[in-house]
């Protein structure tokens, strides 16, 4: 196959997926090297982009992936016509904690927040950004939770190290004089 065939073919197999398509993945569906693919992927990106394609070649998840662009979603929003899916502020602060601390058990993340999260934990395993990833190896053996490949999808990440750092929290002597007190007190 000749490179404007293999192009077309990457963009067929992207556009039928859907979702992110490893590299080792089109590698061998399309028969070729790692060298060529990355040469083909950046055939396929000038190309959208210079015939003004409404679509983008995006690297999310560890897979190649075909997007709409950014700048036309108003458009694509208006053909769903659905209910907006925004995520509660409780259910956001939720999810931060586990992509941030994970794995982490249901209990570790009730202590940070100071509140209950059975419905908020439901919903965002329902919405499919967190899973069970396996026990805690302690007494009880408590579920521990993570983030899926949805989750990088739906935050257009490639992988977890794509995350922000978290800002570094100063405490004085008294403040961890102060927490130490109550963790105690809470442990008793």
């Amino acid at each position: 196959m000749n490179m404007d065939e293999l192009t077309g073919a990457l963009e067929a197999v992207l556009f039928a997926s859907g979702d992110p398509v490893s590299a080792q993945q089109l590698v061998d569906i399309l028969g070729i090297d790692i060298d060529k693919l990355d040469e083909l992927v950046e055939t396929l990106e000038k190309s959208l982009e210079e015939r003004g394609s409404g679509l983008m070649v995006q690297h999310v998840a560890g897979g190649w992936q075909l997007a709409t662009r950014g700048e036309l979603f108003p458009y694509v929003e208006k053909l769903t016509e659905t209910k907006d899916k925004k995520l509660s502020a409780a259910a956001m602060e939720t999810l931060s904690i586990i992509a941030f601390k994970q794995p982490i058990t249901k209990q570790e993340i009730e202590h940070i927040r100071g509140v209950h999260i059975e419905k908020v934990l439901a919903k965002l395993v329902e919405l499919e950004l967190i899973r069970e990833l396996g026990r805690k190896e302690v007494l009880g053996r408590p579920i521990l939770y993570g983030t899926t490949e949805n989750f990088l999808k739906c935050f257009g990440l490639n992988e977890l190290a794509d995350l922000p750092d978290l800002p570094s929290v100063e405490m004085n002597d008294q403040e961890i004089e102060q927490l130490t007190i109550i963790e105690e007190a809470q442990t008793e």
